[in-house]
């Protein structure tokens, strides 16, 4: 059963934290934080239990529940995901140079529906995303890391292959470069950087599982073992050497492997 990204809660005005970036040394403080409140909460309340007192299983399962929502009321726009886990594993990779570099080409796409994830692929403004994302909308508000927001045309749509270019006014802005001829085997590391789930700018890894034959699609797109979450749509599947490889559109539950994130390849972009 495929589970699409993208962002389709309806809204009525512009997020003002749609240029909000998560910074990696508050990400870190708030990993920490929250760690350290988890456990001194559990440390007042072993101290206030009555010795001679016995929980039955019941009230201890409730407890930890109790904790486990304790923490993650810290981040109250994250839900039902295992954050601490999530942004740590962003702060971790965000330390890296080309992390952080790659992460200045990948913007916020807002459309009167919701938010998804593209990346800049030229200086001038062309930007690739998911046709889902922008599907209905001929212009969207583009927001770039350290460029701030712009306005964006809908200027090329590939609904057979889910993707499209959005085109905004600039020069000079940072873009990702495509391996249009990168192949992709089983294992292969990979990172992308997204959106998801009302944070921006996340970095995250994992690997290749390999292809996929979809019934809709007549072209395989490819399997990859990694925290895709609602709003990665549009996210550049980036390789070892630092290139595209491809663009991340959906989630899957395979079988074999659970769910899994699917990515359209960047080959099938660049032969049109």
């Amino acid at each position: 059963m495929k589970d699409r990204d993208g962002y389709h809660e309806t809204k009525s005005h512009m997020d003002e934290d749609l240029i909000e970036e998560i910074d990696d040394e508050e990400m870190h403080e708030l990993i920490m934080q929250a760690k350290a409140d988890a456990w001194e909460r559990a440390r007042i309340e072993k101290k206030e239990r009555k010795p001679k007192r016995r929980f039955s299983k019941g009230i201890a399962v409730l407890i930890a529940i109790a904790m486990t929502f304790y923490v993650l009321s810290l981040f109250p726009r994250v839900i039902s995901v295992p954050a601490i886990d999530f942004l740590q594993a962003s702060s971790r990779l965000s330390q890296d140079e080309q992390v952080a570099a790659y992460k200045e080409a990948v913007v916020v796409i807002e459309t009167n529906d919701g938010r998804g994830t593209g990346f800049a692929i030229s200086d001038e403004g062309r930007i690739l995303t998911n046709y889902h994302v922008i599907e209905g909308d001929p212009t969207v508000t583009v927001a770039f890391p350290e460029d701030g927001l712009l306005q964006g045309e809908v200027v090329e749509e590939f609904p057979e292959i889910d993707l499209a270019v959005v085109e905004v006014e600039g020069e000079d802005l940072p873009f990702l470069k495509l391996d249009e001829h990168a192949g992709a085997a089983y294992g292969d590391y990979i990172r992308f950087i997204g959106n998801p789930l009302f944070f921006n700018g996340i970095a995250n890894e994992g690997t290749v599982l390999g292809p996929l034959q979809l019934a809709s699609w007549e072209k395989e797109v490819m399997m990859i073992r990694a925290p895709v979450y609602r709003g990665n749509s549009g996210s550049p599947v980036i390789d070892e050497k630092g290139d595209v490889i491809g663009v991340i559109f959906a989630t899957w539950n395979h079988d074999e492997h659970g769910r899994v994130g699917l990515y359209v390849p960047i080959n099938y972009f660049t032969d049109k």
